[in-house]
């Protein structure tokens, strides 16, 4: 079905791998294309309640594929007509989002890592802000997601010093969520999206939805954000399971709705 992606489900996840093992799973405007479609479905499917993105090979994703850029290409073009529409479907998946990191991440491919909510990594991967080495600027969200995660400070060193950090060292400036060995990290991963995938879905959703907001917003408009939030958590099946459960001093069983 796709030529530079392999997508299955697994019991209510969706797997999205990056499949150019021999470019390092580089990005080419068909990869692009592709993974927009996999996050539109992923987003309407009610059926899926969480997304693992990870790559084939020795790097998770290495950013653009430069060997078929031209000298005449206009790069901000490139990066609105292709980046930007990825970028965007990501960002209005409402679900919980893992990026299960098996190697080097680099340019664009860390700014996929940045926007996932959650990073898990294998004692092998890399993470680099490749831009600085070829004359750019960081893109497709990187500066966006990237001081948010570790701070101003932090984000500024990292964009313009280029250098490379480990997964100890990711781990140790927020970067990444977990560490694990290298044959652990399916295990891991699969273990960790299972619990986010039996957990009241829309909820995690809205939490998404609303932090993000919260750093262009004020106060004021923000707790009416939490209270509009909580009216419509409040109508879930997984709500009224919650409370239910809570009661019956179970464990709950939610839906995802």
């Amino acid at each position: 079905m796709f030529q530079t992606i392999h997508y299955e489900e697994k019991d209510q996840v969706a797997w999205l791998t990056l499949n150019r093992p021999e470019k390092l799973n580089a990005f080419t405007s068909t990869m692009n294309q592709e993974m927009i479609e996999v996050f539109q479905s992923v987003g309407k499917d009610h059926k899926i309640r969480a997304l693992v993105i990870t790559g084939v090979g020795k790097a998770f994703c290495s950013g653009e594929d430069i060997s078929s850029l031209q000298p005449e290409m206009q790069l901000g073009e490139i990066i609105k007509s292709r980046y930007q529409p990825m970028m965007k479907e990501l960002a209005r998946v409402e679900k919980p989002i893992i990026a299960s990191i098996n190697g080097a991440t680099a340019g664009a491919g860390l700014s996929l890592a940045l926007a996932c909510d959650f990073r898990i990594a294998s004692e092998q991967a890399s993470f680099m802000e490749a831009f600085i080495h070829i004359g750019l600027i960081p893109d497709s969200g990187n500066l966006y997601y990237l001081p948010r995660i570790v701070g101003l400070a932090k984000a500024l060193e990292l964009a313009i010093l280029g250098e490379k950090l480990t997964a100890k060292e990711a781990k140790e400036v927020g970067l990444v969520t977990k560490v694990v060995p290298p044959d652990q990290l399916e295990a891991e991963t699969t273990s960790f999206v299972d619990r986010l995938a039996h957990m009241p879905t829309k909820a995690i959703g809205l939490i998404k939805r609303y932090m993000y907001q919260s750093f262009e917003t004020n106060l004021n408009n923000m707790l009416d954000y939490e209270a509009f939030g909580q009216e419509i958590a409040g109508k879930t099946e997984d709500y009224a399971e919650g409370v239910q459960s809570f009661l019956d001093k179970r464990s709950p069983k939610y839906k995802g709705y």
